[in-house]
């Protein structure tokens, strides 16, 4: 088991910790971070293109003539599709671009992404993300304590109201618990910044 350094809010070394090296430690499998970067994206789509059809445009809802004796062709609704301002045939509607990969795939790719962040010394283990109250600047001096440079971030174990909302007032930094955990925002950011209770959950999810 590979070994990392703990740190408190302060910057102060704390202690030492072993990292699972199975989850921590492994080869990083590049084609299936691809894949989980995709899925992620595409999951996120929606679907905005959208037309009318002939039962969804207003009015229409009597025969304009007679069916026989006007010399006219015979029509149904003045909202059928060969009419101006009638509904369009065949039109696009809001799909859905999501798709799923199945349980290995996304329990490799999150274990290659985090086993990324520890071999590119981006992962920052802090015994106790914790705070008594509302205060941005609290967090603020957590990463200047901890050195942290470009877009963070933030783990911890279960969602913490006071670390969410003094968290979110910040350019780049985001947080997140266990749970809503995903490899698209571990590689998107520049420091994964974890709580030491969050990496013992991580370990017991992921074993």
């Amino acid at each position: 088991m590979s070994q990392i350094s703990v740190f408190d809010m302060t910057g102060k070394k704390v202690t030492d910790t072993e990292l699972n090296d199975e989850i921590f430690g492994i080869k990083p499998n590049k084609a299936i971070l691809h894949a989980m970067v995709v899925n992620y994206l595409a999951n996120q789509r929606q679907g905005t293109q959208s037309t009318l059809t002939r039962t969804e445009v207003s009015g229409g809802g009597r025969k304009p003539w007679r069916q026989k004796g006007t010399g006219h062709a015979r029509q149904g609704s003045i909202r059928a599709p060969q009419w101006v301002h009638g509904g369009i045939a065949l039109g696009p509607k809001p799909r859905d671009y999501g798709y799923s990969l199945n349980k290995k795939e996304r329990r490799l790719g999150m274990k290659s992404a985090l086993s990324v962040k520890v071999a590119d010394e981006n992962m920052v283990v802090v015994d106790n993300i914790a705070m008594d109250e509302f205060k941005t600047k609290t967090i603020v001096e957590m990463l200047k304590a901890l050195k942290v440079e470009g877009k963070a971030l933030i783990v911890t174990a279960e969602a913490d109201a006071k670390v969410v909302k003094s968290a979110n007032n910040i350019p780049g930094v985001k947080t997140a618990t266990v749970n809503t955990l995903c490899v698209y925002d571990i590689m998107n950011y520049d420091k994964f910044i974890v709580s030491s209770e969050a990496v013992k959950k991580i370990e017991e999810v992921y074993a």
